[in-house]
């Protein structure tokens, strides 16, 4: 009996441990409730546990740390210093190879790599790169020749660090080569004067933007003159004994040069007025071409010119009271052409004046003034049709030219004084210049 009720009783308690985890109790108002319990196998009592709130994820791990710099690049070898002078020997010996005329023998001098010793060449040090190339060629008198292939091509245009190139008095054919301005940055001063050079005008030259003095003279250029090289900032326009066939270049008083030389060409038409916008010109050359009309009175604004020439062409008229404004002239030319009327008494006036060459043409008159230029010997005024001077035209000469009409077209303006003093209120005579044009009309540069 005793062994069933104990039975029994383990049966219910492992039945009410399934259905509610708690004991029986009687609350204060006497409702039984029952208390939770656990069974813990082995025997004890174990309370419930307590809620627990679900933990926060963990933080993100660090970001890897950047991958290292690379290695800095090794550093750049020494630049060559003597790079520049490599690319102007390559030149020098393709020139060299189409020599077959060397009176003087220059080309003895040109051994090993360093043209620097050679005759004809000047180094010089780059200013952008530190560097010394060839800065300079001087082939002046040297009479050098070749072939047909003796041409500037690959020579002038193959020394990129030039700065001066004078070959005055060889035998260089064919024409200009194209002057590459990436190439030729520094070359200011060009003179490839009394070669055997051809062709129109070789506008190659306009590229050279910084060139200040270039001489063209004695070749056997033809054809036009552009006027773009009325625009060039140069100093020396020499262009003399070539064969240009046309009208000066409406904008030549455009430019800034102190010297112009067009003597011996075949230049026609008139003067442009533009001339007297020239105020920096100092010498002016343009005798024996086929000049006409009458002169611009605005010759007369060129204040600071000391020679004049335009000798031997076709121009005719009076002379231009605006002549009076030239203080500082000193060679004035127009003989050998068609002028006429009476010598202004202002021209002869002119403080500085010690050559004044009238010869040659059909004037009329001349006052106390021109008369003592005469007697001094300063003045040339033969064969014109002045009375009572010697050594002038008959009187058939005299009477068959004025036996035609002639009149400018504005004689208004041959009485404008652009200096606004008349007769004269002159400065005194100042130290003569050393001319310079008129060493251009010979063939060697001196």
């Amino acid at each position: 009996m005793v062994t069933n009720t104990v039975f029994f009783c383990s049966i219910f308690l492992i039945w009410a441990a399934f259905l509610e985890p708690g004991l029986l109790a009687a609350d204060d108002g006497g409702v039984v409730r029952r208390e939770g319990f656990e069974i813990i196998i082995g025997g004890g009592y174990s309370p419930p546990p307590e809620y627990e709130e679900e933990c926060p994820p963990p933080p993100p791990p660090p970001c890897p740390p950047p991958p290292s710099p690379p290695p800095p690049p090794p550093p750049r070898p020494p630049p060559d210093p003597n790079a520049r002078l490599k690319i102007a020997v390559a030149a020098i010996r393709k020139f060299e190879r189409k020599i077959t005329r060397d009176p003087q023998n220059i080309k003895k001098t040109w051994v090993g790599n360093n043209p620097c010793n050679w005759t004809g060449f000047v180094c010089d040090t780059v200013p952008d790169k530190n560097l010394k190339a060839v800065a300079g060629v001087d082939f002046n008198g040297y009479d050098l020749g070749g072939g047909e292939d003796f041409t500037l091509d690959g020579f002038l245009d193959g020394l990129p660090d030039i700065t001066i190139f004078h070959a005055n008095s060889n035998n260089f054919k064919g024409g200009v080569p194209k002057i590459d301005l990436k190439k030729l940055r520094y070359l200011y001063e060009l003179d490839l004067s009394n070669n055997n050079l051809g062709g129109e005008f070789p506008n190659e030259v306009l590229a050279a933007t910084k060139l200040t003095f270039l001489d063209l003279r004695f070749n056997h250029f033809s054809g036009h003159v552009p006027q773009q090289i009325f625009t060039l900032d140069v100093d020396v326009i020499f262009i003399n004994n070539n064969q240009f066939h046309q009208p000066l270049p409406k904008n030549l008083g455009d430019t800034p040069a102190l010297y112009l030389t067009f003597a011996n060409n075949y230049f026609t038409g008139e003067i442009p007025s533009s001339v007297g916008r020239a105020k920096n010109l100092l010498e002016v050359l343009f005798l024996n071409n086929q000049l006409s009309g009458c002169l611009p009175y605005e010759i007369g604004n060129l204040k600071d010119s000391t020679v004049f020439d335009v000798g031997k062409n076709q121009l005719t008229g009076p002379i231009p009271h605006s002549f009076g404004c030239l203080d500082k002239m000193e060679l004035l030319n127009l003989a050998e052409n068609q002028f006429y009327g009476p010598v202004p008494e202002t021209l002869c006036e002119l403080p500085n004046l010690s050559n004044l060459s009238l010869s040659h043409n059909y004037f009329t008159q001349v006052g106390p003034k021109c008369r003592k230029l005469i007697s001094e010997k300063k003045m040339d005024v033969k064969m014109n049709c002045i009375l009572g001077l010697p050594d002038q035209k008959s009187e058939q000469q005299c009477s068959w030219f004025f036996s035609t009409s002639r009149k400018c077209p504005d004689p208004k303006s041959l009485l404008v004084v652009p200096c606004g003093r008349y007769p004269s209120n002159r400065p005194t005579a100042s130290k003569p210049s050393a001319m310079r044009t008129y060493d251009t009309l010979f063939p060697n540069r001196p």
